[in-house]
């Protein structure tokens, strides 16, 4: 191994509550959203019984991690306070614990307390922030107190204004210097188990996200896990001139070409088909290296 193999070694596990999770072997997290407005599945699953049904599907599907969400991040979307965001969490938190203590679960939001309680009271193994810290300045004290891992993503500005023309020189380079400088910070303050997020589609036009996944491989500068969120998002559909319930198989065809530049977590609203992308992928790097 050279000298220059070794700067690159990307860090391939997470230790999530003294469980050591192999991301050598990609791993899928399910998204399960009690929010009544996310852009695909806003108000699906508006009861107990129904997000039961979806975490059994999943489970069965193969999921490797749920990633569970009351605040819709959705360009536009509504600002809720976090009383609301608790009360929409905490019954499903509370099931979570209750009939699926064995799953990991992830926490996605950007409120510091919201993340503590739910780590702390729940048993969720995972920080999801949308905003690496940018919303909730308590944030990354928080995460280094709990010693979960963190999913840190980019986003230029907020929900509310992040599509009104984002603008970037070079987006590439900027997201990656944006999180860089969080990663050091994170670092320094002990934060062990960090993940880097793109950020695809917050705050970047359709020619943004694919420039930023024609050159994913630049994340490997970081030696962390790297997820993508590309799922159903508006960078398939309005490109194919479709909608987010037609974009599944475009979405298979990204999160492939994700899997292939070096990506190690796919975040997916279709568990099943993006468990088959990774049999796959894995069968053909197998006969490749062979």
């Amino acid at each position: 191994m050279t000298a220059k193999d070794t700067f690159f070694q990307k860090k391939s596990i997470l230790n999530i509550k003294g469980e050591i999770i192999d991301l050598s072997i990609p791993k899928v997290m399910g998204i399960l959203n009690t929010t009544p407005d996310s852009f695909y599945d806003g108000g699906r699953y508006n009861s107990i019984e129904k997000l039961r049904n979806r975490i059994d599907n999943m489970i069965n599907e193969g999921v490797d991690f749920i990633d569970i969400g009351a605040y819709s991040s959705r360009p536009g979307a509504d600002i809720i306070n976090e009383n609301e965001e608790w009360e929409r969490l905490y019954p499903v938190l509370n099931m979570l614990l209750k009939n699926y203590s064995d799953i990991i679960i992830s926490i996605d939001t950007y409120r510091a307390e919201i993340a503590k309680r739910a780590v702390n009271d729940y048993g969720v193994g995972i920080v999801n922030d949308i905003s690496a810290g940018e919303m909730d300045n308590g944030m990354f004290e928080i995460v280094a107190e709990l010693n979960v891992p963190y999913i840190i993503m980019h986003m230029q500005g907020n929900p509310q204004n992040m599509q009104n023309s984002p603008e970037y020189k070079n987006v590439t380079k900027e997201v990656i210097s944006r999180l860089a400088a969080k990663v050091e910070i994170l670092k320094k303050i002990g934060v062990n188990d960090v993940i880097i997020d793109p950020g695809f589609g917050f705050g970047k036009s359709i020619e943004h996200n694919f420039e930023l996944l024609n050159n994913l491989e630049s994340f490997s500068f970081f030696q962390l896990p790297v997820l993508v969120g590309l799922s159903r998002k508006s960078m398939v559909y309005k490109l194919l001139n479709n909608t987010p319930d037609g974009s599944l198989n475009g979405t298979t065809v990204l999160n492939t070409i994700a899997l292939i530049k070096g990506a190690n977590i796919l975040r997916v609203h279709d568990v099943l088909e993006a468990k088959e992308i990774v049999t796959l992928y894995l069968k053909t790097v197998q006969h490749k290296n062979n």
